[in-house]
Order: structure tokens, then C-alpha cells, then sequence
């Protein structure tokens, strides 16, 4: 009986707990967290009712989802690290309820000292993160692959009414911007947007030997400005989104910035234990960090350390305006990571922001913003080294694309505003002065003006005025795309009024492949050349050498050269070109040698013939190429040196070529990081010419007798001041990165970085090469001299500098060590230029 009557009341318990249950109502409440400034998302933040332990956190994509069968409040809170809290009131109903936040920043979001009794107890756990590093740094896989979805956006940002207002160009896009200012956020500020992009590629890293490769699949993208998206399509994939803090150094917007967790962490940061939580499945230790330097290029922030593993679970970092950088606001930088099957953490994704402030007070700035996803993660699975050859490729087809593929591929939906930003642009790229003003910029920058199927240009070929010419004008073109993708057509010629004679310059090229880079061409050309000119390769569309077409010439010679050459890639990081060229030159100037100096009446003669074969070899292992248009350009190597090799000989006779010779040229160029010394560029030239020649058709080495500061010539010695037949070369570059000024209370205000400069060069000059010249000409009139370097004595000049001056300005000064008993040289100058940097 007892037995019966507890089971009846266990059954009635039931009934009325269901009863209760059943009786509950289920409140749903769903929304996103944004900033409010620039209408980024906000993950990690907390969401939950006021006065009560109910709440929820936001996802990366800072969306939240709360769901409560009782009624806790009446207020809604979102609060996170570096953000006012903001409060919102409701009313709970039976349907789902959106609530948005658009969170402000909070300025003062981190204590700057904290001080502790004994240890600080986030030591331990930092040593323990470091001790852990190379098992967790994905960077020790043998091979790892994922596809990977990568979303740009960028935004003027700062419109403020006196701005468009004054600015004709605002007043023409007036009429859009209603629209637009929603993009932030209802409590957002507006923004005007310009560039938005989507890419899916597929990524793979092999760790010995290091290559990395990037199969660009799909790009679709608006921007002001872009024409064919062929340059654009290539940069906007995650080769150049890699943000790994396991490394001790990380490179964003071309400044190299200290990691939390690197190697000398407790040097350069602070830190504080502020609590322990669960992401997910993952306990974690929540870690404040923060700069022990303000002004030094280091993030403040948190992060999130797994408790099992001591790997980085989650970042969410910032680099503010008081860091030595110009005209960047803020930068921030989260992150989420998670575990692959061998152990190290990859990162999955990853959303950056960088807001570059207002040159002036009535200029708006510059809003950017990076998202990149990963996926179908594969881990040790290396392919044979041939598959790394090209480290970044697209399909042809990348562009070819429909808004179905893009809904199935996608890693995550887009916004709506982001679909009307695709609109929006679309939009503002009709109006006739966004495209005045974007075509004028393009020409400045690129120094080529694009109508249709051709480009005109290059600028810096315009204009010169010169004591042989006189008053020069002068004209340039080259096809583009739009004419072949296959054959490229470009020349430039120029008229001078005092020698009332023209020179030209007109080349073919057609492209072989795209996949690897292979191309082949001819060039022929007359022009008025300094004998330094003959032998470097000088761009004739430089800086440099358009300075060298004003004021007197040294030792001109008119030149007339014809050219064929080809060029492939043969492999990973590896080039070769091969060229046949053909030159008469013409000195300008008193200028004679023996044709046959070895005879008993030897004869004199001042024209010169050549005709050479060339073949150059460069490898340099991780060395970047983008493709613009019919161009490839190289954006240089990350880790590994860059080492160039070149071999010309000389064939006498061929074409009546007056010389037999073989010159021999091996140069390593190596960008160096240094640490909290910043960073460093080493070059090394060495060469040896065998054959007799006349001193033009020898090594003539690059002066600098401009106002100019110029790295790859030599700042205190004249044009064509020395000549050698062997010889080489050193030249060093520091940039301190402002790291040294930085530590000086007066000098860091300025945020001047220091810069430091030597170039040394060995040399000499054999016998039979200086035997080849006669000392007086037919008509008894001293030759104009040339001078060689002694062997033992070195050229030196060493430099020092500050750069950042107002932001743009940059003042070197320079001391000449050796062979300064020239009356017409100076031991000391001061060389300025202009960069933005940032």
C-alpha cells in the first residue's frame, strides 16, 4: 500500500511539473553588436538582461541569439572590453524580438600599470604559452591546405558637412548619400563606400623546403577606379591577409609590429590576469596585454589562451593612433583559432580593420576592413615541390561568375548593406567627376593615362631641357589588355629644339604564357646617353633618370641600340632571360681610343660597335610577383635573399662589332628583420670583366649629383666619377622604425625615425684597360679624364638621416670617407626626399 500511494505521488509531481512546463512561454531574442564608428561586427561581447546571470556572447560575425523561458528583466546589456556598455530597454513578447547595439569606444579601456605583490600571476602562464609555441605554431605542419574566403571593403569615412560642402565632388555624389548612411549602423557615423571585393582561393603551405602557393579561383569586386580587376584580383586573396602572432614579428601596412606571445614579451608588454572562461568546448585564461612603451609598434588588447594546450584560442588586439605610424587612426585585429588534427592551431577566422585618419581638418579619412574564413582544413599531406612553383595564380575564369555561385560558395552571407554597397558603387562610378578625379589620380601614380586600348605616357618623358637638346618635349604610349592580351606595343619619343633632332624608342613584346611567365621581344633605340647610363640598368621611366636629362651632361654619347630578348620562369623562384643586343655609340664629347693597341701605329677612333649575347639567372625562393594588366611586377622576397647572376659576351666582328670581351656579374640582395632595431636591406654586387675595352663599355658606377636622396646610387660621388674592370660592392640600409626616438621623451612626440645608410666599393683597373686610351687626341688636346679606384682604398660614404619629418619628408646626411682630394667633390651633403610612408 505504501509502495502504491509514493508512486501515486511521484505521478502527480510529473504531471504538474509537465503542466508548468508546458505552460512556460519561450522568449527568443536575436540581434548584432557593431561598432559604432564604422559599422564593424563585434565578436566576443557580452550580451545579457540587467541584474542577472542570463546571457549569451556574440559570434564572429557579431550576431547573438538569447532564449529564456523567464521574464529577468526589462533591459538588454551589451558590454566588452574597450567599449562603453550600452543599456537597452524592451518588453518581452511571445514573438522573436531584434535588438541591434552599436557599441562606442571607449577611450581609456585598459589599465596603463598594474602592480603586484609578488608575481604577476599571468607570468607563469606567458612562460607556458612560449614554452608551447612551436607545438601550437602552424607554421611546424609539414604541409597543411584549406580553401579560403577573403571580403574587402573600404570607406571614406569622417563626412563631415563642411567636407561635402566644399568639396565639388561631394556635391555631384549628393544625391547617394541618404543611402549610404546606413552602411554604420543606425547611431553609426556615415560613410561613403569605394571598394568592395569577394575572392575564393585555395592555399598551401609546404614546410621544407618553405613555399607557399595561392590558387585565386573567383573575385568578384566594385571599386572606383578598377578597370579589368586583373591587378586587384590578385591582392585581394589571403596570401596578403596572414596574420599569425606565433611569429615574433608581424608585418601590417609594411611596419613590423612585436607579438604578445613572442619570444621577448615580457620586454616589450605588460600584462594582467583578468579571468577564466569557457569559448566553446575551451576553457581559457583571459589575458589583458598592453605596451610597456606607448609609442612603440605593439598592440594592446586581450587574448584568450587555451588552458589545456597554453595556444591562442582567441585575439582581439588594436594598435592605436599614439603607436609611430602616420595617418592611421587605429588598426585592429581579431582573430579565432582552433585545433587541427596534429595538434597546431590554424587560424579560422579573421577580421581587421584599419581606419586612417584626416590629412587636415576639412579632408575625410580612409576606412578599410579585411574578413577572411577558412575551411576544409588538411594537415601533412605535402605535394612534390613542382606544384609550389607559382606562389600566386588565378584562373582564367576568376571573374566569370553568377550570383548562385557565390550564394553556394561564400563562407558567410553577405549583409544586406553589404549587397547595396555593390550598388552603391556601381553608382558613383557614373558620375563624371569621381571619374575625372580617379583617372587623374591613376596618371599621377602610375605615370599612364588609359583611353580604350592604349595608355599615354609615361609623364616623366614629357619634358628636359639639357645643354646638348636643348628644349626637349616628348611623347609615350603602350598598348593595354584591352588591345591583346597576347602582344604589347609601347615606345616614347622626343624632340629636341637645339640639336633639332629626334629619338625614339619602340619595343614589341609578345606573351607566351601567363603560367609560368614567359615572354619575348625586340626593342630598338636612338637617344643622347652619360656614359653611366650605357651600362646600368636604369628604368628610363625612373625618377633618376629623368633628373639626368636636365642641366650639363657628363660624357654624352648618342646612342643607337638594338635589342632582342626572352624571359621565363623556369621554376619555383627561379628566372632566366637571355638577350641579344646590338650598339653604335657616338661620343658627344672629346673622346678617342686605340682601335688596335697592341700594333706599331696603332689607329684612333672615338665611335664604338658592340654586339653581345646576355644571360641572366635569378632565384629568390618566396619572391612574390602580382600580374598588372601585361605586366608582372615583383613585390620582392619575404625571408629568402635574392640572388641574381649575369653572364655577357662580347662577339667581335658579329655585326661589325669592334670588341670581344665577357663580363661576369653576381649580386645578393636580402631584406632583413631586425628585431627592436627595425629593419635592414643588404646588397652585395661583385663582377669581373675580362677582354680590353674603352672605359665607356666598362663598369661606370651611378653618382648622385642631384639634391636627391636616391638608395641605389652613390650620393656623394659625381656621375661617372670612377670606372674598374673588377670590382664590389656593399650597400646597407637601416631603418630604425623609430624605435631609438621613440624612448626620448622630447623627440617621440615628433614620431622622426631614424635612418642610417653605408656604401662601400672595392675596385681596380688593369693595365690593358687604361692602355686602351690614349692621354692626348690627334690634334694634341688632353682627353677629358676618367679615374679608377686604387684597390687598397675603398670608396666609402656613410649616412644618417631622419625620416616621418611632417609626415612626408625625408632629410639624409652624408660624409665621403675616401678619395676626397677632388677639388670638384664634396666630403659632406645633404640629400631630401619625399615619401608616404606610413
Amino acid at each position: 500500500m505504501t509502495n502504491k500511494l509514493y508512486l501515486c505521488f511521484i505521478c502527480v509531481l510529473l504531471l504538474v511539473s509537465a503542466s508548468d512546463i508546458v505552460g512556460q512561454t519561450r522568449h527568443i531574442i536575436r540581434g548584432k553588436v557593431i561598432d559604432a564608428d564604422n559599422g564593424d561586427p563585434v565578436p566576443f561581447a557580452n550580451i545579457y538582461f540587467k541584474n542577472s546571470t542570463t546571457g549569451a556572447t556574440t559570434d564572429f560575425q557579431g550576431y547573438y541569439e538569447l532564449t529564456t523561458t523567464t521574464t529577468p528583466g526589462d533591459t538588454l546589456i551589451a558590454s566588452y572590453i574597450g567599449y562603453i556598455t550600452q543599456e537597452i530597454p524592451f518588453i518581452l513578447s511571445s514573438e522573436p524580438a531584434i535588438i541591434n547595439f552599436q557599441l562606442q569606444e571607449d577611450i581609456v579601456n585598459l589599465q596603463e600599470v598594474v602592480f603586484f605583490a609578488g608575481e604577476n600571476p599571468a607570468f607563469p602562464i606567458m612562460r607556458n604559452v612560449i614554452k608551447n609555441k612551436s607545438k601550437n605554431d602552424k607554421r611546424n605542419l609539414d604541409a597543411y591546405e584549406y580553401e579560403t574566403y577573403t571580403k574587402i571593403e573600404v570607406d571614406i569615412d569622417n563626412l563631415s558637412e563642411k567636407f561635402r560642402q566644399n568639396n565639388e565632388i561631394m556635391r555631384q555624389i549628393s544625391q547617394v548619400l541618404d543611402s549610404i548612411e546606413v552602411i554604420a549602423g543606425e547611431n553609426g557615423k556615415p560613410v561613403l563606400p569605394i571598394f568592395i571585393s569577394e575572392a575564393i582561393s585555395e592555399f598551401y603551405y609546404k614546410k621544407n623546403p618553405r613555399f607557399r602557393y595561392e590558387n585565386i579561383i573567383k573575385t568578384k569586386m566594385s571599386g572606383i577606379g578598377i578597370t579589368d580587376g586583373t591587378l586587384t584580383s590578385q591582392v585581394i586573396g589571403s596570401t596578403f591577409q596572414e596574420y599569425n602572432f606565433y611569429q615574433n614579428w608581424l608585418n601590417i601596412v609594411e611596419k613590423e609590429f612585436i607579438s604578445p606571445i613572442a619570444d621577448g614579451w615580457k620586454a616589450n608588454y605588460e600584462y594582467e590576469l583578468k579571468d577564466s572562461v569557457y569559448l566553446g568546448d575551451y576553457y581559457c585564461y583571459r589575458l589583458d596585454v598592453f605596451p610597456k612603451r606607448e609609442h612603440d609598434l605593439a598592440f594592446r588588447g586581450t587574448i584568450w589562451i587555451d588552458k589545456k594546450t597554453y595556444a591562442l584560442k582567441q585575439v582581439d588586439l588594436s594598435i592605436d593612433r599614439k603607436a609611430n605610424l602616420n595617418w592611421i587612426e587605429k588598426i585592429k585585429i581579431k582573430q579565432e583559432l582552433e585545433p587541427t588534427t596534429a595538434g597546431a592551431w590554424m587560424p579560422v577566422k579573421t577580421r581587421v580593420l584599419v581606419d586612417v585618419g584626416e590629412v587636415t581638418n576639412d579632408m575625410a579619412g580612409i576606412l578599410t576592413k579585411f574578413y577572411v574564413s577558412v575551411k576544409d582544413i588538411k594537415v601533412n599531406v605535402p605535394h612534390e615541390d613542382s606544384f609550389y612553383r607559382l606562389p600566386l595564380v588565378m584562373d582564367e575564369d576568376v571573374r566569370m561568375f553568377d550570383e548562385y555561385y557565390w550564394s553556394q560558395h561564400r563562407h558567410d552571407s553577405l549583409s544586406s548593406t553589404e549587397i547595396n554597397v555593390f550598388q552603391m558603387i556601381d553608382t558613383l562610378k557614373t558620375i563624371p567627376a569621381v571619374k575625372t578625379a580617379t583617372d587623374l589620380t591613376k596618371f599621377v601614380v602610375s605615370g599612364y593615362y588609359k583611353i580604350g586600348k592604349f595608355d599615354l605616357g609615361p609623364w616623366v618623358v614629357g619634358y628636359a631641357a639639357n645643354n646638348i637638346e636643348g628644349f626637349r618635349l616628348g611623347y609615350g604610349m603602350r598598348t593595354n589588355m584591352n588591345f591583346s592580351r597576347k602582344w604589347i606595343f609601347k615606345g616614347t619619343v622626343g624632340y629636341g629644339f637645339g640639336d633639332e633632332a629626334w629619338k625614339y624608342t619602340i619595343a614589341a613584346e609578345y606573351l607566351i604564357n601567363r603560367k609560368p611567365w614567359t615572354k619575348i621581344g625586340v626593342e630598338t633605340r636612338k637617344e643622347i646617353d652619360q656614359v653611366f647610363i650605357l651600362t646600368n640598368d636604369i628604368p628610363f621611366n625612373s625618377l633618376l633618370y629623368a633628373y639626368t636629362r636636365f642641366g650639363e651632361f657628363t660624357k654624352p654619347f648618342l646612342s643607337y641600340t638594338n635589342r632582342i630578348y626572352f624571359e621565363s620562369q623556369i621554376g619555383a623562384g627561379l628566372t632566366q632571360k637571355v638577350f641579344l643586343k646590338n650598339g653604335y655609340f657616338e661620343p658627344l664629347y672629346d673622346f678617342e681610343y686605340f682601335k688596335n693597341p697592341d700594333s706599331v701605329d696603332p689607329t684612333l677612333q672615338s665611335n664604338m660597335n658592340i654586339t653581345e649575347v646576355g644571360f641572366e639567372t635569378r632565384y629568390a625562393r618566396d619572391e612574390l610577383f602580382v600580374i598588372n594588366d601585361n605586366e608582372r611586377i615583383s613585390l620582392g622576397s619575404v625571408r629568402s635573399p635574392a640572388i641574381t647572376f649575369r653572364y655577357t659576351i662580347g662577339i667581335k666582328n658579329a655585326l661589325e662589332s669592334d670588341f670581344s670581351y665577357h663580363k661576369l656579374e653576381l649580386k645578393i640582395v636580402k631584406n632583413q628583420k631586425m628585431g627592436a632595431l627595425g629593419t635592414a636591406r643588404l646588397q652585395l654586387t661583385g663582377g669581373y670583366i675580362f677582354g680590353q675595352l674603352p672605359y665607356p663599355l666598362l663598369k661606370n658606377y651611378i653618382g648622385n649629383e642631384s639634391p636627391f636622396y636616391f638608395s641605389f646610387a652613390y650620393n656623394l660621388m659625381n656621375f661617372s666619377e670612377f670606372t674598374s674592370d673588377q670590382y664590389v660592392a656593399l650597400r646597407y640600409n637601416h631603418n630604425f622604425q623609430g624605435r631609438i626616438l621613440n624612448r626620448i621623451p622630447l623627440m617621440k612626440k615628433l614620431k622622426w625615425r631614424l635612418v642610417a645608410n653605408a656604401n662601400i666599393l672595392w675596385g681596380d683597373l688593369r693595365q690593358e684597360n687604361l692602355d686602351i686610351i690614349p692621354p692626348k687626341d690627334i690634334f694634341g688636346i688632353t682627353l677629358y679624364p676618367f679615374k679608377w679606384l686604387d684597390p687598397r682604398v675603398p670608396y666609402v660614404e656613410l649616412g644618417y638621416g631622419v625620416e616621418n619629418i611632417f609626415r612626408i619628408g625625408r632629410v639624409d646626411f652624408f660624409h665621403r670617407l675616401t678619395y676626397r682630394d677632388d677639388p670638384r667633390v664634396s666630403d659632406f651633403g645633404v640629400k631630401i626626399s619625399f615619401q608616404f610612408v606610413l
